[in-house]
């Protein structure tokens, strides 16, 4: 009976250490990501001159406005 309670004290130790240095190693990973998603973001805002390029060639002169 002894022996048995040793052994739970030992496998909860067990499994209480695995699953601590599992969350340790997923909670080093977020800084990483937080600095990415901060990256997409920031690349997601910044104007495209290819695109403001495509724009200004699109736009409708003052001519093509009036009618004349």
């Amino acid at each position: 009976m002894d022996a048995q309670i040793v052994l739970g004290i030992l496998a909860t130790s067990g499994a209480v250490s695995v699953f601590m240095f599992a969350l340790k190693g997923l909670l080093d990973q977020v800084p990483d990501v937080i600095r990415a998603w901060r990256r997409i973001v920031a690349e997601a805002r910044r104007p495209d001159p290819a695109r403001t390029r495509e724009q200004e060639d699109h736009r409708p002169s003052s001519a093509d406005v009036d009618g004349s």
